[in-house]
């Protein structure tokens, strides 16, 4: 037979053919005197054995240990591995599927995903309880309500912390508190009218008064004291870390006044 036949009667591609002679695991027949590859039975048997491995999903290496294998034994351990690996892939597509079908819940109930991207169901319905305030409201939304939805998402992805999980939930039970959203939104105003402010303008204040009276103390009992001090701290807005990435979020008199208003909570709980 000439390749193109073998090719044809197993149910491959000629350039298959020759990739299997390339990588060993097809041995390659004499050549006639024309130059042509002459494949007689045994060779479709060997190219057959290596369609229906590869067909079982086994990878082209795989494939060469199997078939360096008289006795069969490789052939039983590399299945049952491959069976395992399929059995996870099972389970993430399972996941995968549940979370897809939650993202979709999310979008039916609330008309739609936030800009931020997928979240959990509690960030989902904190953000369109935003969306609803800030559309009651006369002019845009403020700035900072988008800067907050970001690290409110931020941190409830940053490595999958339980911590920072629960910092999110108590934050969503915080704004079904009446008004509490009303009130969030206009220390929101106060924080954008300190964009182009100095960090001495005395706004600042005010604006973190404004906000450490939205923040309950439930808040601040779940944040570890060390952890508390860096960020209230003097260094906090040049660490270097994740601290420094926060308050480099903002204006400098909105960091400001952020930084000050965790140390009015602070002094408020002691």
């Amino acid at each position: 037979m000439r390749i193109g036949e073998l090719a044809g009667l197993i149910g491959v591609s000629t350039r298959a053919v020759r990739h299997y002679h390339h990588l060993g695991l097809l041995p390659e027949p004499e050549r006639r005197a024309n130059g042509y590859r002459d494949y007689g039975l045994r060779d479709a048997v060997a190219l057959a054995r290596v369609r229906r491995l590869t067909e079982l999903g086994l990878g082209l290496d795989e494939v060469r240990d199997v078939l360096a294998d008289d006795v069969g034994r490789e052939l039983y351990e590399v299945l049952d591995e491959l069976d395992a690996d399929l059995a996870r892939q099972e389970e993430e597509l399972r996941v995968r599927r549940a979370r897809l079908a939650a993202v979709r819940r999310q979008a039916e109930e609330h008309g739609g995903l936030p800009a931020e991207g997928p979240v959990s169901d509690e960030l989902a319905a904190l953000f369109a309880e935003m969306a609803r305030t800030s559309a009651a409201r006369p002019g845009p939304e403020p700035a900072m309500a988008s800067k907050e939805r970001e690290v409110l998402m931020l941190l409830e992805s940053m490595g999958g912390e339980e911590g920072n999980k629960r910092m999110v939930e108590l934050i969503g039970e915080m704004a079904t508190a009446p008004g509490a959203i009303e009130r969030t939104y206009e220390v929101y105003g106060l924080l954008d009218a300190l964009v182009e402010a100095g960090t001495d303008d005395p706004r600042v204040e005010e604006a973190a008064q404004a906000l450490a009276d939205c923040i309950p103390d439930a808040v601040i009992a779940e944040v570890d004291r060390e952890h508390w001090e860096r960020a209230t701290g003097p260094g906090a807005e040049v660490d270097g870390g994740f601290l420094a990435a926060y308050y480099g979020h903002f204006a400098p008199a909105q960091a400001r006044a952020v930084r000050r208003a965790l140390q009015l909570v602070a002094e408020r709980t002691r």
